[in-house]
């Protein structure tokens, strides 16, 4: 019997599969933060990254960080000051007793979340606002927090800031807005409608037997309330400037996060710890994990590897490439998630040197094809956060079940849609 040599790059792949694994099956319920560290220590301890290349890494991460701190900062002190009920109630009354109203209000609230805030955002800030908004009707939860994940992912390339990947495919090369649109407009809807046709028909069974509350009294919103709305509101706003003038969209969320907070935190005079204690900080280790395993799979070479076959493939046929290259990160990104893989299918993308089009189907890969599992994207990975907050969870493979029912169908859609274009 011969022993299959271990190198150093097998070692690293097969300690980032490990990894991987226990991110997405998360044994003795440690959380996936755990696994990704443990992962990325295992990595440094074996000597199979330096130091310096595991700092890298998580560097590269800095910008992602502050987006999320400020997002859930937002988010946790929307909660906390009422803004979330007070929602609730409108769409509840505006549903007016019939649960495929609310599904459809939801996910149209879901699609301008995604847009305008990016996936993250609607996986923090919505998800939370969903679970009120359900319990306040008196209906089962899950088929409305379905949707905060699905959307988040669906309409996440309808603008550059409407997902944090865009900006790390595009890094540098990141087209104008208007070229950004007349490419993406329509496969964006194609998704979009994709999406919600599918979800519908598979919750069509639980919405058909719920029928909501009516009578869910209208409470006003409070002061701090309503300062936590704005501050929502300004971050969109400070987001798309930020898109316009082509900057890191991390340091203006995190600024509008924190003045937010501290705002209202002045208003009452106090409450700083219960809020700090309530964000679940655990995100950013994961990241940061994550982007450790990244870096050490780009030393064993797999960056010029990928860079030169998808070169090979868009000079033999652009249009296999873009259906080939798509479909392999849609499925790649369920594997590290897709914020990692981005990293890794942009710097090939702009290695390559290869057509719009297919880079345009790469982003769309890394963009949707995370609606096949539940740690394919970090905003399903928030999401998935936010609904354990509120008592619900979701495993693996129910969502899988879902997932491969959802995702392929907007996956092909939108690719047709992208090269469909002149």
């Amino acid at each position: 019997m011969f022993a299959l040599p271990v190198t150093p790059h097998l070692a690293t792949w097969i300690i980032a599969g490990l990894a991987t694994i226990g991110v997405i099956t998360r044994p003795f319920a440690w959380p996936e933060a755990v696994w990704a560290v443990l992962g990325a220590g295992a990595l440094l301890v074996l000597g199979l990254i330096s130091p310096e290349a595991a700092w890298d890494g998580v560097r590269k991460g800095t910008d992602v960080y502050l987006f999320l701190v400020g997002m859930m900062l937002l988010a946790e002190i929307a909660r906390k000051e009422g803004l979330f009920d007070w929602l609730a109630g409108i769409a509840v009354r505006q549903a007016r007793g019939s649960a495929t109203r609310l599904f459809l209000l939801v996910y149209l609230v879901g699609t301008v979340v995604t847009v305008f805030l990016s996936n993250d955002a609607c996986a923090v800030v919505l998800t939370p606002a969903v679970y009120a908004a359900a319990k306040a009707a008196e209906a089962e939860p899950l088929p409305y927090l379905f949707i905060c994940a699905f959307i988040a992912n669906a309409a996440s390339f309808v603008l550059p800031i409407s997902n944090p990947a865009n900006l790390v495919v595009y890094a540098a090369h990141m087209p104008p807005l208007s070229e950004w649109l007349a490419r993406f407009a329509l496969p964006s809807i194609l998704a979009i409608v994709a999406t919600y046709i599918v979800l519908r028909l598979t919750q069509n069974s639980v919405l058909r037997q719920q029928l909501l509350a009516r009578d869910v009294e209208a409470t006003p919103l409070s002061g701090t309330g309503k300062v936590a709305g704005l501050g929502i509101v300004a971050t969109a706003g400070a987001l798309i400037a930020a898109s316009a003038y082509d900057l890191e969209l991390g340091l203006p969320t995190f600024v509008a996060g924190l003045a937010t907070t501290l705002l209202v935190l002045a208003i009452k005079r106090g409450g700083a710890v219960e809020v700090v204690k309530d964000v679940s900080w655990g995100v950013l280790p994961l990241v940061a994990g994550l982007f450790v395993l990244v870096e050490a799979l780009e030393k064993t070479g797999v960056l010029t590897l990928l860079a030169d076959h998808l070169k090979r493939a868009a000079q033999a046929s652009p249009d296999a490439a873009a259906w080939g290259g798509g479909t392999l990160v849609a499925v790649l990104s369920n594997l590290v998630n897709n914020l990692p893989a981005g990293l890794i299918a942009g710097a090939a993308v702009q290695q390559a040197d290869v057509s719009e089009k297919v880079a345009g189907a790469i982003l769309i890969g890394i963009d949707l094809g995370p609606n096949l599992s539940v740690t394919g994207s970090l905003a399903t990975i928030l999401w998935l956060t936010a609904i354990r907050r509120e008592g619900e969870d979701v495993g693996f493979w129910r969502f899988l079940k879902l997932g491969l029912l959802v995702m392929p169908p907007a996956l092909i859609l939108a690719l047709a849609g992208l090269l469909l274009l002149p």
